[in-house]
């Protein structure tokens, strides 16, 4: 039979049920398998299938789910077996509402999540990789991952209960519950009395506000996407730096990610008359956000910020027409120093100065990710743009 009755589940209910079951667990074995493999050189590749499999099978279940509800509008649902056991029932029927609220909010926030950083491993199907209206945000992406975490745990806990349950009527109980699902037998009293929905769906409902909550208070992002910080006053040769950014862009498996230093600072000597002067910036690379690499990056392939907390830029400025300016000097980061040309413009007003410039580094320099040899998952470029204002007191 392929519709439902009063008692038993036709066959278009089943095949949804346990297909979106067996997508879902894989899913969770995956995303589980990812979130503890080590970022290397050595697991990109492997991490980057094993995540654009985990996003496809997440869609995949987002789509099912959609459809699986619509049937599930026009279907009478079986009645409960023993509408007599009140809390038994209400507690079947809680899980029945927190598991249909997870096949949406886990694929809906995973893809979020992927919309809002830039692509590490892309969706396997011919349609647009983002949501709509969805910006590019690191605050957004660690909103969207940290739901998507903890709905995956209300998930994994449901399923586990519905589980339990299920063996239960099996083992126990053996009252046909989990032959009504298995394969379509008639179980139960057509006229039993149904389930009284509406209180087990304000569970349910307290458990997904509960779960959202958490995850939008108590593990919300505490930086900014710009990584923009106010920077503490420092002065030199009558040059008080207010504030600024510090951005890198590099470029991963072809897209560029964007992200930077939300803490430095530099100290400006300058003179307008001779249109020369000295810089000095030291930059704390504990403080680098770049989007969903960013622990990567900071890790010991990388940046290596365990052991080189800071990053230091001392140059000779130099004018060279006008607003343009150059400063030759060197950098020295994780633990190699090398000489770099920084191009910036300059702008004096009043007393006020305004900075833009940047420069291109090559990460081999530095020695950093030896382990990716060329530029099919990282690139070797590195652009930096620095933007910063000063005041000069009278």
């Amino acid at each position: 039979m392929i519709t439902n009755t009063a008692t038993r589940y036709g066959l278009v209910a089943r095949v949804f049920h346990w297909t979106i079951a067996v997508l879902i667990l894989a899913d969770i074995a995956l995303g589980l398998l990812g979130k503890f493999t080590p970022r290397s050189g050595d697991t990109v590749g492997f991490l980057q299938v094993l995540y654009s499999t985990h996003k496809t099978i997440g869609v995949t279940v987002l789509f099912l789910a959609v459809l699986r509800v619509i049937w599930a509008i026009s279907q009478p649902r079986p009645v409960p077996l023993h509408p007599e056991r009140r809390v038994e029932t209400f507690a079947a029927e809680t899980a029945h509402w927190v598991l249909y609220a997870a096949i949406f909010v886990l694929p809906i926030s995973g893809w979020v999540m992927h919309s809002a950083e830039v692509g590490f491993a892309p969706i396997w199907w011919p349609l647009p990789q983002n949501l709509p209206f969805t910006p590019k945000s690191e605050s957004l992406a660690i909103i969207a991952a940290n739901v998507h975490w903890i709905s995956g745990i209300v998930l994994a806990a449901t399923v586990a209960a519905h589980v339990s349950g299920a063996l239960k009527h099996a083992v126990l109980d053996r009252d046909g519950t989990l032959a009504r699902m298995w394969n379509g037998r008639g179980v139960g009293n057509a006229s039993a009395t149904d389930a009284n929905k509406s209180a087990s769906l304000l569970a349910a409902l307290a458990v997904w506000m509960f779960a959202i909550g958490g995850a939008l208070t108590v593990f919300a992002p505490t930086h900014n996407d710009t990584a923009t910080s106010q920077l503490p006053a420092r002065q030199a040769a009558g040059w008080v730096v207010k504030d600024g950014t510090l951005s890198i862009t590099i470029t991963q498996i072809g897209a560029q990610v964007t992200g930077g230093f939300a803490s430095w600072q530099a100290a400006v000597d300058y003179d307008p008359e001779t249109g020369t002067g000295t810089i000095n910036t030291v930059i704390d690379t504990t403080s680098l956000t770049l989007g969903a690499v960013s622990d990567q990056a900071k890790g010991p392939e990388f940046f290596d910020v365990t052991s080189h907390a800071q990053a230091v830029f001392e140059g000779e400025i130099a004018q060279i027409d006008g607003p343009q300016h150059t400063a030759t000097g060197t950098l020295t980061l994780a633990g190699q120093t090398v000489p770099v040309t920084l191009d910036f413009d300059l702008d004096i007003t009043e007393g006020d100065a305004t900075v833009s410039g940047g420069t291109v580094l090559d990460r081999r320099d530095f020695g950093m990710g030896a382990a990716y040899p060329d530029e099919s998952s990282v690139g070797f470029s590195v652009d930096v743009l620095i933007e910063l204002t000063a005041t000069r007191p009278e």
